[in-house]
């Protein structure tokens, strides 16, 4: 049995009594096969539409729609031996005319494919057969989505009297889309924990999509660097597990723990994030709380998406953030009954809450999450949702939004997605705690930026706004999603709402690409320094202490003209930078490794956007060749999309196809060089000549237009062991403004962590 999305849940469907649902007079569809395919395997469908008892006049015709969140590809009549070509017939010989648009229905429905009868006529009992994939004439088939669903449906609806107006047909046709074979493994620990407390040990296995598979079967090798009371030296995974989770294991003494899996062969399979145990330690609770499920924009049920969070993913806390004008009431009350049952005080932290979303001009996209269930929805609109019976409560502008949650016990997130947050048209520093700078949608610094041009005191936050039904481990796929999806590590004593909420208040917590390291900072001044209870330049009721040192998210009064940044930074992979920033300055670029240290490795690195908003994706289409110098070893850097090549081609030439929005991808090239080797690139967006003599410790940068669209080139060690690093750093302070102190890690595998900003105030 597949969990199948209610339909009295959905925001995106017709209500029951459109007479579409009416399968006597309207017809009614079925799909071969309908047993479970691979993901992003090569198919062929036969949906074959049988029509009721009103037939199907000329003009007429289907619609077969998929949610934007697939990403089959475009389908296509015209090219019988090419990839995702669909034919269509109907029983009396008509002709039939095929065409698709990629925004040809209404959200979250955008993939239209239109199958028009243009004359004749068809009675009751005829058949439409529309093959999807027809290989006949020599097409491979077509490539089905890249995510695993439980219920990827055929929504399939029909104009019988040529007016236009497609209407649903009853009982969509529901194919399940599962997972693939192994190809990567992981085994993610916490963070933070003191000796002799327990923790756990999560195991995953997935397919080349990063679909969590219950295909993996193999005797595991567990070894740790420490002791660890209750780790089994071996173990047998699988078969039909999508993941393992050893409970209940503990260390006594300090230090920095990593666990290596390895296969009966001892051929190593993975390698855990670190976990940092010492005394007095403040826990970092790992949350990803922005994504969607298939009630809204997204696939898979809202129930599914928080098990996986909590079972598969690995996650401590979770948020499900549907857009708001799709969430009806129904709805709404059914996802505060899902936080309230899943929410489990010192396993596993839900809120309830809603992404809201309103046009980029009255304050674009915001997030928000509430501490206790049974709260008023105050939506942007309801611009998809019938049921106008509660429209008063709508707040339709910033402004408005802010004003209706100035009683509540609530706190937003600012977010980019397909609208982006504006700050100038309305923020509220009571509530309005975060900006969201990373998620499946790209890297967006600049938003963090737009606040300290405005002077908000906010923290930094990163999420995945997944779409995909995999919170926690979101995976871009093959769609126009164009990074890994990020997380936020929340620093806080206890795993309880309660706490995890005051760590969001106070900004103290730190946001990830996706990947679990470690950070550490604080802050020293010469002088005395006061720590402020609450933002002052919000709360008239603020008070403030002396303070010797002070963390993350502090709002710190100092009489010096300069502090003492602390940091330390443990990862699961080599660390590439650390960057202190003062507000938008970076203050230093601090590598681990020293100039001597560098060898033969090129590293060229690709990111920036188009724009703001909507289409702001770059596309990287390049090449890069050596002249004077032969690649010894080629290795991409962040290439998620295993169909855009990221690959050598011979002993002189790599290729590159790539998307970014903000987020970086790139490669390394280990190279065997001569007196004068030049490196030549071009990307699509210009041409680059650098002398390999020329490239260096420190990174060299062109720019490439667009937002911040840039390449970057550096010289690394051929090895880089530098997978922790520690620093202390003197930061001028700057007089008649803020001083948001924070840095920026980049590791070598191209994920980036930030640490919320500690406001020095002069």
């Amino acid at each position: 049995m597949h969990d199948v999305v209610p339909d009295e849940h959905r925001g995106d469907v017709w209500p029951a009594a459109e007479p579409g649902r009416d399968r006597v007079l309207y017809g009614h569809v079925a799909v071969t096969p309908d047993q479970p395919v691979e993901a992003r395997s090569l198919q062929t469908f036969a949906l074959t539409y049988t029509c009721g008892r009103f037939g199907m006049d000329g003009g007429g015709g289907l619609k077969i729609v998929f949610r934007f969140t697939g990403d089959w590809g475009l389908l296509q009549g015209d090219e019988p031996d090419a990839i995702n070509y669909v034919s269509a017939t109907n029983s009396r010989g008509h002709p039939m005319r095929v065409s698709y648009d990629d925004v040809g229905h209404t959200r979250p429905w955008y993939q239209a494919l239109r199958i028009l009868m243009p004359v004749g006529h068809l009675d009751e009992g005829d058949t439409i057969t529309v093959l999807l994939g027809d290989t006949s004439q020599g097409s491979p088939g077509m490539a089905v989505q890249s995510c695993a669903e439980q219920d990827f449906r055929f929504t399939t609806l029909v104009d019988v009297a040529a007016t236009n107006l497609y209407i649903p047909v009853t009982e969509s046709p529901v194919v399940p889309i599962v997972a693939g074979e192994p190809e990567h493994w992981h085994a993610v620990l916490p963070t933070l924990r003191r000796p002799g407390e327990p923790f756990r040990l999560g195991l995953r296995a997935e397919d080349r999509w990063g679909n969590p598979t219950p295909l993996a079967r193999a005797d595991l090798m567990l070894k740790a660097d420490m002791t660890v009371d209750g780790l089994p030296g071996q173990l047998t995974y699988g078969p039909g597990e999508d993941a393992r989770v050893l409970d209940d294991l503990r260390v006594d003494d300090q230090g920095v723990l990593r666990i290596t899996v390895e296969d009966g062969a001892g051929r190593e399979l993975a390698v855990s994030n670190p976990l940092i145990i010492r005394e007095n330690a403040c826990a970092g609770w790992w949350a990803d709380l922005h994504g969607q499920s298939g009630e809204s924009v997204g696939i898979n049920t809202a129930r599914h998406y928080f098990g996986f969070s909590r079972d598969v993913a690995f996650l401590d806390a979770c948020g499900h953030q549907a857009n708001d004008f799709q969430i009806n009431n129904t709805f709404w009350t059914h996802l505060n009954s899902l936080t309230a049952e899943f929410n489990d005080e010192g396993r596993f932290i839900t809120y309830p809450g809603y992404e809201w979303s309103a046009n980029t001009h009255l304050g674009g996209d915001r997030n928000v999450y509430f501490r206790t269930e049974g709260r008023q929805i105050h939506r942007s609109s309801h611009a998809l949702l019938p049921d106008r019976s509660d429209i008063d409560t709508d707040a339709n502008d910033a402004s408005a939004l802010f004003e209706a949650l100035k009683d509540e016990d609530a706190v937003v997130f600012a977010h980019i997605g397909g609208r982006w947050a504006d700050l100038t048209r309305g923020h509220d520093g009571r509530t309005e705690t975060a900006m969201e700078i990373h998620s499946a949608w790209g890297t967006f610094e600049w938003l963090m930026e737009d606040a300290f041009d405005l002077g908000l005191r906010v923290g930094v936050v990163a999420n995945s706004d997944g779409h995909k039904g995999r919170p926690g481990a979101s995976h871009p796929g093959a769609s126009e999603f164009v990074a890994y999806g990020g997380l936020t590590c929340l620093l806080a004593s206890d795993l309880t709402r309660d706490a995890l909420f005051f760590c969001l208040r106070k900004r103290r917590h730190f946001a990830t690409t996706g990947s679990r390291m470690h950070l550490d900072l604080n802050v020293t001044a010469a002088s005395d320094m006061t720590v402020w209870d609450r933002d002052p330049a919000v709360f008239d009721d603020a008070v403030s202490v002396d303070a010797v040192t002070v963390e993350m998210g502090d709002i710190v009064s100092v009489q010096s003209d300069a502090v003492s940044l602390r940091f330390a930074v443990e990862a699961g992979v080599p660390i590439e930078k650390v960057e202190v920033r003062n507000g938008k300055d970076t203050v230093a670029c601090l590598r681990p490794y020293t100039v001597d240290e560098v060898g033969s490795r090129i590293r060229v690195l690709l990111s920036g956007a188009e724009r703001r908003g909507k289409g702001s994706r770059s596309r990287w289409n390049g090449t890069a060749r050596l002249d004077g110098a032969t690649i010894r070893a080629f290795a991409p850097v962040s290439a998620w999309n295993p169909e855009l090549p990221c690959e050598q081609v011979d002993a002189t030439t790599a290729f590159f196809r790539s998307r970014t929005a903000g987020n970086m991808m790139g490669f390394d090239l280990t190279v065997d060089e001569t007196s004068g080797a030049m490196l030549y690139l071009d990307t699509g967006y210009g041409e680059v000549t650098v002398a390999l003599s020329d490239i260096g410790h420190q990174e060299t940068v062109f720019e490439q237009g667009g937002l911040a669209r840039k390449v970057r080139v550096l010289r690394a060690p051929d090895e880089n062991p530098h997978r922790a690093m520690r620093g202390e750093i003197e930061v001028p302070i700057k007089t008649g403004r803020d001083n948001p102190i924070w840095i920026c890690v980049t590791t070598e595998d191209g994920h980036q962590a930030w640490s919320s900003p500690v406001y020095v105030v002069p």
